[in-house]
């Protein structure tokens, strides 16, 4: 699964050749690398924590897996990253990636109708990016007048 060996569609089967794209992305300054290492924690994060109470094949799946099976990687690089929709501020970025890693498991996992679940996922966190950036603006103005010695 990780060289692409597995039919699918293209450009999404191969993590190895998306783990290449996302090195020319960081190293052009395009893509945020705190998205994509976010999202991978958050999958992994939602994949043991799934094996932790597996009562379906699904959840039994180990994490790993979900890294490198279907569009994971695909969205993770090349959508999760779009500097326009996704979340501004560092700490929102960090929020933003992992939610979406983790949603990504919990909707394949729950509902195998939908095994891609990463495109959901970025939706459902491109309509909340702004809502995180606005918390996160008001938590660093919040331990800012904290500090402020008036």
């Amino acid at each position: 699964m990780f060289f692409g060996f597995i039919p699918g569609s293209i450009g999404e089967t191969s993590t190895l050749m998306c783990l290449i794209g996302a090195l020319i992305l960081i190293a052009t300054g395009v893509g945020s690398w705190k998205v994509m290492f976010s999202v991978v924690l958050g999958g992994l994060a939602g994949g043991f924590l799934l094996n932790g109470i597996a009562v379906n094949e699904y959840m039994a799946m180990p994490a790993y897996y979900h890294l490198i099976i279907g569009g994971f990687a695909f969205g993770t690089v090349y959508m999760a990253t779009d500097p326009v929709t996704a979340s501004q501020t560092e700490t929102g970025k960090w929020i933003y990636g992992f939610l979406i890693g983790l949603l990504t498991v919990v909707i394949r996992v729950f509902n195998p109708a939908y095994p891609e679940g990463i495109m959901l996922a970025i939706l459902f966190m491109n309509v909340f990016a702004p809502l995180i950036d606005h918390y996160v603006v008001i938590a660093n103005k919040k331990r800012r007048l904290q500090r402020a010695t008036v």
